[in-house]
């Protein structure tokens, strides 16, 4: 009796936790929806921007965009037009004066010498929470609580909350999970888009569409009903990656058949490509970005701007990928090309959107999504294989070829279904000959310093590759891939105390590479250990 009392003591609590939660949450949204969406710190803040990334008084780029001012942008602006003209002004003294660095108080958490990392993943959730009901600077207000990845990544980043959530999941925190999800739906009916973040400097640019499969996951807790109830938030996706497609027809004297997102095959089929609304230096990254422009070989800085800003849509930045010279970031030509793993994403968009309309008897309409997405799925078996690698690869619109880039973003053909047997097993046979490697699967074939590029490997790109070979019967290559990448997380763990984002898999250690330190946390890698490592041990999901 005692124990009955105290479960429906439990469930009471939980109950008003969660109308409080809602409370206020609808209050965020009846207030936010309608209030105009602040502007990003390089309009805001102009030649004050300009000179603080220039002189780089920060090592870190995404420092200063992420701090929040102390008085309005106009107030702040007037002060140092009429202060940089004094004798003996100092940047760096305005900028401490006039912005303050901390939204939140730093977790005190470490780890024991005894804790294991699948203890340590737990421990790390409520460390990892944030809840910004208000905008502060750059950082846009979310009516829900939600997880950060770690480290300089203090916001709610679109497809590393997936992979969180598969650590969520493992833990029972279905919670966690619907509230991000619902936070994604506010952002939809606010800005129209999933942006990168919740920054108004990344409102321009989306991640890779991983909407449709965090739904899809919620589905397998509280049950089919969920694709119904998602459904306008998941044709808000669909809008926003295929705006773009009426316009290619009437464009007039383009350099080829794309538009915004939207890129069509020789065959009409409309195909995705990433991209960005905005032409300049990335906020966050400006100083390398015109440093980067400067050594392009193109003569049009804005297109290596727009270049620089898809791919970082694309969550590979930055990768030999994009790159007309696998070794040269200056050559970067993202916009040029259809990415497999776009494409493949967003057939997973419509055949969800085709299972939501069949639930809830829209029979037409379900077919209607049904073939686009088995049209999409043709056309990248048509244009995306390469009949002399035996490799999936991106397609460049400019030269009707595929790019001979052999990365693995091939994997995921194989992990939304749509790749045939025989090219599922020229895949495996290629992991395991070229990409298999003591710590798990290289990112690409090619070093050159990038971090999307070999030695390094990621998370995500591990469960695309286990789950994809598993679709097909390759379970003991998946669990190879699984044991390895495993083991690679516990080595680095057992000496630095620390999950973090990207590992060298050629040495089994921390990564590098790229445009900022090594950071840890690290989000999706500890939602992809937990899921890997509770099915390694025959654990239950809760």
């Amino acid at each position: 009796m005692h124990n009955v009392r105290r479960a429906f003591a439990a469930k009471i609590i939980a109950l008003t936790k969660d109308t409080k939660e809602n409370a206020k949450a609808a209050a965020v949204q009846t207030v936010e929806l309608v209030r105009p969406t602040p502007s990003s710190p390089d309009e805001t803040l102009s030649e004050l921007f300009d000179e603080v990334q220039t002189q780089q008084i920060y090592g870190d780029g995404k420092a200063f965009v992420d701090m929040t001012p102390t008085k309005p942008a106009r107030t702040i602006m007037a002060r140092y037009r009429r202060q940089r003209r004094q004798p003996g002004f100092d940047l760096a003294t305005f900028v401490g004066q006039h912005f303050s660095t901390t939204v939140y108080p730093a977790s005190s958490y470490q780890p024991t010498d005894t804790t294991t990392a699948r203890q340590h993943v737990s421990q790390l959730w409520r460390q990892l929470e944030r809840r910004n009901r208000k905008n502060r600077g750059s950082l846009l207000a979310l009516p829900y609580p939600y997880m950060t990845p770690g480290g300089r990544f203090d916001e709610l980043f679109y497809w590393d909350t997936y992979f969180i959530m598969l650590g969520l999941a493992a833990d029972g925190r279905w919670r966690s999970i619907e509230h991000m999800i619902r936070n994604y739906t506010y952002m939809l009916r606010k800005f129209g888009m999933i942006p990168t973040a919740n920054r108004t400097y990344f409102l321009s640019r989306s991640q890779p569409p991983m909407f449709a499969a965090m739904v899809q996951l919620l589905a397998r807790h509280r049950g089919k009903r969920v694709y119904a109830e998602f459904l306008p938030s998941l044709l808000a996706e669909y809008r926003f990656w295929m705006k773009g497609r009426r316009q290619i027809a009437k464009a007039k004297a383009v350099e080829y058949p794309a538009y915004l997102r939207v890129a069509v095959m020789p065959d009409g089929t409309p195909l995705n490509r990433y991209y960005d609304n905005r032409t300049t230096p990335r906020p966050e990254s400006h100083r390398e970005d015109v440093h980067t422009a400067h050594h392009a070989a193109s003569a049009h800085t804005t297109r290596t701007f727009l270049d620089l800003r898809a791919a970082a849509e694309s969550g590979w930045d930055f990768s030999s990928r994009w790159f007309a010279d696998p070794c040269q970031i200056q050559t970067i030509e993202t916009t040029k090309y259809v990415p497999v793993d776009l494409n493949c994403f967003l057939y997973q968009l419509e055949m969800t959107i085709a299972e939501a309309y069949r639930l809830i008897k829209q029979r037409r309409l379900a077919r209607r999504f049904e073939a686009a997405a088995e049209r999409r799925a043709r056309a990248i078996r048509r244009y995306c294989w390469q009949p002399t690698t035996q490799f999936f690869e991106d397609y460049a619109i400019t030269t009707g070829q595929t790019t001979g880039r052999l990365t693995l973003a091939a994997v995921t053909p194989l992990y939304v279904g749509i790749a045939t047997d025989e090219q599922a097993a020229a895949v495996a046979q290629r992991l395991e000959k070229d990409f298999l490697q003591p710590g798990g699967l290289l990112s690409t074939l090619i070093t050159n310093g990038q971090q999307w590029d070999a030695p390094n490997g990621w998370a995500p790109l591990q469960w695309f590759a286990i789950v994809g070979l598993r679709n097909y019967g390759y379970d003991t290559l998946a669990a190879t891939i699984r044991d390895r990448w495993l083991a690679t997380n516990e080595a680095v763990f057992a000496k630095k105390r620390k999950m973090v984002e990207k590992y060298d898999v050629v040495t089994a250690s921390a990564g590098g590479g790229g445009e900022y330190p090594l950071q840890d946390g690290f989000g999706w890698t500890n939602g992809v250990y937990a899921a890997l490592k509770d099915e390694q041990l025959g654990v239950a999901q809760q």
